[in-house]
């Protein structure tokens, strides 16, 4: 679905991505790991637009993406959640995830000067997808709960639930199990096989290595900016490169 060719990012004298090319194949769960500081946010936001690559190529549906702003990218069908999720706090969940679908609308700042028909079929359209997003998440029944007043684990699922509000063809997932415990995390991974079976492709970040081992069909690492292995997630468990950059010399030696 995307391939990735030489794709580096330079922060002035620093290189965060060097020249990495791999690929995220369609129907697939795909995970990015590497030590803090590998770059992986950085591949994430390179891919989702919010940053433009110092070189190389983002390829979607046959069409480089590199550089196009982020509502670009999402109209595109790529969406992507954050470690941390920023809610209107002061708002209803419902009224957050209406946000949501505003990227498929038409309706400009002219429509709601005149609270055109338009207007009015786009927030019913945006009202649907926010009731569908909540069923599927499994929050139907926290819907009209202020956002200020939900647990970690439901940030979580308002999260995906706004990616999917966008109708995206992929979904960039950065740390979805952070910050919960076992059995949430259990049943957010449950939630992650329901998105690919429903035809979206899933890449996650993720730290938690039972959650990669159990998960993923792929996995990309990265130490330092560079990839270093791809591949199953046995594979990369066995590679000493994988072992080195997580556990040191010594480590990877015996």
């Amino acid at each position: 679905m995307i391939e990735i060719k030489s794709l580096t990012k330079r922060f002035y004298g620093l290189t965060a991505i060097d020249n990495v090319s791999t690929s995220i194949e369609t129907g697939k769960i795909t995970a990015i790991i590497g030590p803090n500081g590998a770059g992986k946010s950085t591949f994430f936001n390179l891919i989702a637009g919010t940053y433009a690559p110092s070189s190389g190529e983002v390829i979607f549906e046959g069409g480089n993406i590199a550089g196009l702003k982020p509502d670009a990218v999402a109209k595109l069908g790529i969406a992507r959640t954050f470690q941390t999720t920023h809610l209107f706090e002061n708002a209803t969940v419902f009224d957050n995830l209406i946000v949501g679908h505003k990227v498929r609308t038409n309706s400009n700042f002219i429509d709601v000067i005149l609270n055109t028909q338009q207007l009015k079929d786009d927030e019913k359209k945006c009202r649907e997808k926010a009731r569908e997003v909540l069923d599927f998440v499994g929050l139907s029944a926290i819907a009209h709960r202020n956002a200020s007043d939900i647990s970690q684990e439901e940030r979580k699922r308002i999260a995906f639930a706004l990616a999917l509000a966008t109708d995206p063809k992929i979904m960039l997932l950065d740390e979805p199990t952070g910050g919960v415990n076992f059995e949430e995390t259990f049943d957010l991974m449950e939630l992650i096989r329901k998105i690919v079976k429903s035809g979206i492709t899933v890449c996650l970040i993720e730290h938690k290595m039972n959650v990669i081992m159990t998960i993923a069909d792929r996995v990309i690492v990265l130490s330092n900016g560079t990839k270093i292995a791809e591949g199953t997630p046995k594979e990369v468990q066995k590679d000493a490169s994988v072992l080195e950059a997580y556990l040191g010399m010594d480590h990877a030696a015996i």
